[in-house]
């Protein structure tokens, strides 16, 4: 093998391993920086041998392997306290091959996997949510600082110092590197998804700068959701959020045109949806019902976009059913968001007017004071009862509230697709 391709190789493995690296260190030293630093050096190890010796039958565990042995040298350096030194140096030698370790250690952690822990960490809520989906993004999806900036349109000194101070935090707050138990994990995990569902929405509708969506940031957001997936497969709201992530993404392609600017739903090329995505994600939405987990709000929500991907024509879409599911939401999720989505479902299911008698309940919500959509939404309503000259000043107004330069120019679109209001 050419040392190129023995290069790729090993960044490619090292990719796939890097988490489980980290999770593994991270554990047994209840230091992140450290494991990361490990996890690093193990590469720059196997950049130095692997050309000359070929790749290992396990790379993972050789990678492993190679870190616990830099571990234990640094240890050494750092003239640990003998007791100290001996109880983790002890912990890194040992082998944990053995029956009896296997269900100690399934005991210990009935998920039993290092790397679901990290994630739980990554996740705690002891953190903010940009400060989780920065270390997440970092430690389990392997971006580097400036990638996470860019996605975030953040830079990069301030992505630094979130996940500087995220580790430090966790180190302050003595955290296990371990997945909870009980209640506490149904909490935990609600987190986690959170997260995931952050990063996601980012990715799919951008809140500031020049483009409308990340397709990139979607795509680490699904892996993440994948990788949960296969360490918690009995649990269905990871499907849900699995299913509702899989089956948005199927419209990326067509969400924009090819100068950039938005294309709605209704107006979308459905050829361009991948049909692939769709499939997934209505594999995994059955999987979350099938776990009894059909009324969970990544689920509903998953079955909403499902709605929308089992129409081959917009006319085709079971508007009705739509906002059945998104009265069932409100109450298992209340949320202004949630209500303002649901008079949309409600004024393609029933008629604008219907639309217009929700979105007018929601007019003193403080979350929605300054939020774009509300007043787009109301446009739009407006738009389609025939009272033009009131749309123009709502998709005026939400072009004004909108910090993202491609929505802006949809909204002011419509605005000057209504007639004046002299003429109205």
């Amino acid at each position: 093998m050419a040392a190129i391709d023995i290069q790729r190789t090993i960044e490619t493995v090292f990719r796939i391993e890097r988490p489980r690296l980290i999770a593994g260190l991270a554990r047994m030293l209840r230091d992140m920086g450290r494991a990361e630093e490990l996890a690093q050096d193990a590469l720059v190890i196997a950049l130095a041998e692997w050309p000359a010796r070929g790749v290992p039958d396990n790379p993972g565990a050789w990678l492993m392997a190679a870190a616990k042995r830099r571990a234990i040298d640094g240890l050494r350096r750092d003239k640990m306290r003998a007791r100290k030194h001996a109880e983790i140096g002890r912990d890194l030698e040992t082998a944990r091959d053995t029956s009896v370790e296997d269900m100690e250690a399934a005991m210990d952690d009935d998920v039993g996997d290092e790397l679901l822990g990290l994630i739980f960490t990554a996740c705690h809520p002891v953190l903010s949510p940009d400060a989780r989906a920065a270390l997440t993004l970092r430690l389990v999806g392997g971006l580097a600082t400036d990638e996470i900036a860019r996605a975030f349109l953040t830079s990069e000194p301030t992505i630094a110092q979130r996940i500087v101070r995220a580790k430090r935090t966790i180190g302050q707050a003595g955290l296990a590197f371990e997945v909870p138990r009980g209640s506490e994990r149904a909490g935990r995990l609600a987190s986690v998804l959170e997260v995931i569902y952050l990063i996601f929405n980012e990715g799919y509708a951008a809140t500031a700068g020049e483009d409308l969506v990340r397709p990139a940031l979607c795509g680490e957001a699904r892996r993440l959701g994948r990788i949960l997936a296969g360490l918690a497969p009995d649990e269905p709201e990871v499907h849900g959020l699995l299913a509702l992530m899989e089956i948005q993404s199927s419209r990326l392609a067509a969400r924009t045109a090819h100068d950039g600017s938005f294309v709605p739903l209704p107006e979308q090329n459905r050829a361009r949806w991948d049909r692939g995505m769709i499939a997934r994600g209505l594999a995994a939405l059955d999987r979350a019902e099938a776990l009894g987990g059909g009324d969970g709000p990544y689920a509903l929500q998953a079955a909403l976009a499902a709605c929308h991907a089992r129409a081959l024509t917009p006319q085709a879409t079971d508007w009705p059913r739509i906002a059945g599911l998104y009265d069932r939401l409100r109450l298992r999720l209340p949320s202004p968001v949630v209500d303002l989505n649901r008079a949309v479902a409600h004024a393609m299911a029933f008629g604008p007017e219907a639309g217009l008698a929700i979105a007018d309940q929601l007019a003193g919500a403080a979350m929605l004071r300054n939020y774009a959509p509300l007043p787009a939404a109301r446009g739009d309503f407006l738009f389609r009862a025939g009272r033009l000259a009131e749309a123009k000043a709502e998709f005026v107004r939400a072009a004004s509230l909108t910090r993202n330069e491609g929505e802006r120019r949809f909204l002011l679109g419509r605005a000057a697709a209504c007639m004046p209001a002299d003429t109205a």
